[in-house]
């Protein structure tokens, strides 16, 4: 890497950084980092609390594999909350909380991965016309520590992955993932237990 391009990523992780401190007034603790620049969304009284040492990552440049688009943190309800734990790398990924989104210590959370507590819309089967004027609540979403999610993965509202699992790429969690296991494919099952 030439020393242009290594000073041009560092001036853009720290201006990523400050930027974030001064303006969403989310909460992060020591040593946060920002690769490029995310998209976040928060409602006023909603939380995004960022524990030390995590990476959020928004930068293609580097990263394995391909990013579609940068790091999304939505909470944009009235109390909902997203709560990264320490020493943890997310990238490319959309985290949208229409409740509570928790993500332990130590995880790692590869690209185009949409982690999201809320359908979107209700139901509705008494009257399907009106359901595009409706919103669900969601149901929190629980990711322990050391937990590992491969890329292209979606993760819906109710799922509770346990202490070092591992997602497999591509899969679509729904429900309790125990611990220490390998769980994949669409509907995610069980491929292996530790």
């Amino acid at each position: 890497m030439s020393k242009l391009k290594t000073i041009r990523q560092l001036l853009n992780n720290k201006l990523a950084g400050f930027w974030m401190r001064l303006t969403s007034g989310m909460q992060l603790d020591r040593n946060v980092s920002f690769k490029g620049f995310p998209d976040i969304l928060k409602h006023k009284s909603a939380q995004i609390i960022i524990g030390e040492n995590t990476t959020i990552n928004s930068s293609n440049y580097g990263y394995h594999i391909n990013m579609h688009s940068s790091c999304k943190l939505y909470a944009d309800r009235a109390n909902a909350l997203i709560k990264i734990g320490k020493n943890t790398r997310i990238h490319g990924s959309c985290v949208h909380a229409y409740n509570e989104i928790t993500i332990g210590d130590n995880c790692l959370i590869a690209a185009n991965t949409h982690i999201i507590d809320g359908n979107g819309h209700e139901l509705s089967f008494d009257d399907p016309a009106n359901r595009i004027h409706t919103t669900d609540n969601g149901r929190p979403v629980t990711i322990e520590d050391n937990v590992w999610i491969a890329a292209n993965c979606i993760v819906l509202g109710g799922t509770h992955i346990g202490n070092g699992a591992i997602i497999t790429a591509g899969s679509i969690v729904k429900g309790t993932i125990p611990a220490k296991s390998i769980y994949g494919g669409n509907p995610a099952q069980l491929i292996k237990q530790y």
